[in-house]
This record gives C-alpha cells, structure tokens and sequence, in this order.
C-alpha cells in the first residue's frame, strides 16, 4: 500500500490515542512491527496559541520514520497554519482528525462535528492539502448517528481534493466505544474511492484483521485499544497475514521487559513525576490477563517513582513467571 510516496508494508498501523500514542508507545509499536505510527491528536488552535504542550505531542524521534502528526481543528486557516508547522517537526503526513467523539472537541466544530459539516470539512481538508507538501490522510467515523452515515461521500470529496488515504473507524460518534464496530461502514468507503482506505474498530486478534480486509476490501488495518498493554499485536497480525499462522503469545518475562523499558523512556521524555502518573494505566494494561493480577493492576494506581514500578513488576514476574498471554 502507498499513501502518496511512502510505502507501508505490510499495512498494519497504529492509531492516534490521546494519552497512549507518544514518542514512547509509538517506538514500541514500530519495533514490534507496526509499519506507520500517527501521534496522539494535537490541537491545531493550541499549536498556534504556541502551546508548549502541544509542540511536545507533535515531536517524533530522530530516524521515527514514517510518522504522522494527527491534527484537530475547524477552521480552515488554523488547520493550514498547524499542518506547516507539523511538517516543519518532521512529519511525514498530516493526518485530519474527523473521528473524536469527545465533547469538548465536538462543541468546538473538530473532530466527529465535521461529519455534520459537509462543506465545512471539505474547507478543512483542502486548506491543509494546500498548505503542504507531503501527503494529508483523514481518520473518521463512520457519521454522526445510524440516520447520517457520511463517510462514503465524504471520502469522495477528500479524494477529489487531493487526500491519500481514508482511515475509517467503523462507528459512530453516536456509538462511542459501546457498540460493536460495524465493519460493512468500511467496504462502503471503499466502494466509492479509488484511494487507500484502512479498517480500524475491533480489530484485536491476527484472524480479525484477516477477516475484516477480506469482507471490507481494506487495503490495511489500523490498531488502537488492542495494543494498551499489547504491542506485540503488530508483530502477530504482520506474521499471521503473510505465513497464515499464529505467533505464541509473549511470556511474562518477555511482558515484564516491555513494560519496564516503557517505563524507562518515558522517564527520559517527560521526568519521573508525570512520566509515573501516566503509566499507572500502561502498568496496568502490561499485567492483565495472568492469575490473581488485578493485585497488582490495582497496586498500579499507588506507584509514584521508576523504582516502584520496578518493584511492582518484578513481584508480578515472580507470582507468575511460567505464565504466558491468553491473547490470540
């Protein structure tokens, strides 16, 4: 698969989450086999207001190549102005987020509003096309509600504009997370446009990426909540999709390693106090799945240095060490 000039193969990727798809998890997927990684969402209104928290989202490592800087926005100018100074950071594409269901993003025009706004998002999307010179993705829902399913005539729009690819959650901002995601949203896109279109929603073991590339036409899979914890997802689909077999789940070993050198680089890019205070959930995702781990999942919340998330680690390997993963 091809978005623009860059090459992505095999095409399994990883999607933008707030609060997960940092310079850190990014590095962590990419090492486990996942062939483009998207940062977390940036508002393009704070990037130009010269948020310092903003500009930290949208940095990526020397040699993090490809990587998309994922931005949010409704107003056509800010959006340009932000996708300028997300390439000026090393980006490779710019990908528009159209898919956030959150509310405070939605009552600001951005992320699943622009599903409603027809003629306002394809302002958005061909202002920053214009601004840059590297390729512009869009990552969407499937539309507001079941009455208003937008997506296929707007991947035609963003098509016509000069987008390179469409990522397409296959929900509703209606559903949230609390439906099963309803994958025929995909194949219509993908009926209507002659550019990549990338699955995402429920996508959580090596046959269900299969699956839905064969039932949608899917030119690749996007991974999201199935990689908390997980990133050796990437690692299984990329195996299964090219050989038709399963890889063996990582051992707790192997899982006690991940998470302390997530733990480790986190450290090194954001200090120890905020760096802890956002791994409490990480940990805690790294050691699901084992007898008698909510223990520890829970002790998770109380960590407040490395060294203690050390500790907790080395005694969840210890309980459970000849234990391996029940994943897929």
């Amino acid at each position: 698969m091809r978005i623009g000039d860059i090459e992505i193969d095999p095409s399994v990727m990883l999607a933008p989450m707030a609060g997960v798809s940092n310079r850190a998890f990014r590095a962590l997927a990419r090492k486990q086999g996942a062939t483009l990684c998207i940062s977390e969402m940036i508002n393009a209104n704070a990037l130009l207001h010269s948020s310092a928290k903003s500009y930290w989202l949208m940095e990526v490592d020397p040699g993090e190549s490809p990587v998309g800087i994922q931005i949010a926005g409704s107003d056509p100018e800010t959006m340009a102005a932000a996708a300028i100074a997300a390439e000026k950071e090393g980006a490779d594409l710019i990908d528009i987020n159209m898919g956030c269901p959150v509310q405070k993003v939605v009552k600001n025009g951005a992320g699943s509003a622009l599903l409603n706004d027809f003629e306002g998002a394809v302002r958005v999307v061909s202002a920053v096309v214009s601004a840059v010179k590297i390729p512009v993705t869009v990552k969407m829902r499937a539309g507001w509600d079941d009455a208003n399913i937008t997506a296929p005539s707007l991947a035609e729009a963003f098509e016509r504009v000069g987008v390179k690819a469409i990522a397409l959650h296959a929900r509703t901002r209606e559903d949230q997370y609390k439906r099963p995601a309803n994958w025929q949203y995909i194949k219509q896109v993908k009926e209507r446009v002659g550019i990549p279109v990338i699955g995402n929603g429920d996508i959580d073991t090596p046959l269900n990426a299969l699956r839905m590339m064969e039932e949608t036409g899917a030119d690749g899979v996007m991974i999201g909540r199935a990689s908390l914890g997980d990133p050796w997802i990437f690692k299984r689909i990329t195996h299964y999709l090219r050989y038709g077999e399963p890889l063996p789940a990582p051992t707790a070993q192997e899982r006690a390693e991940m998470a302390l050198w997530h733990v480790r680089r986190m450290v090194e890019i954001k200090g120890e106090p905020v760096a802890i205070s956002e791994m409490r959930k990480q940990l805690a995702w790294y050691l699901k799945g084992t007898e008698d781990s909510a223990l520890y999942r829970a002790r998770c919340t109380q960590i407040s240095t490395e060294t203690d998330a050390q500790t907790l680690v080395a005694e969840w390997l210890h309980h459970t060490r000849n234990e391996a993963l029940s994943w897929n």
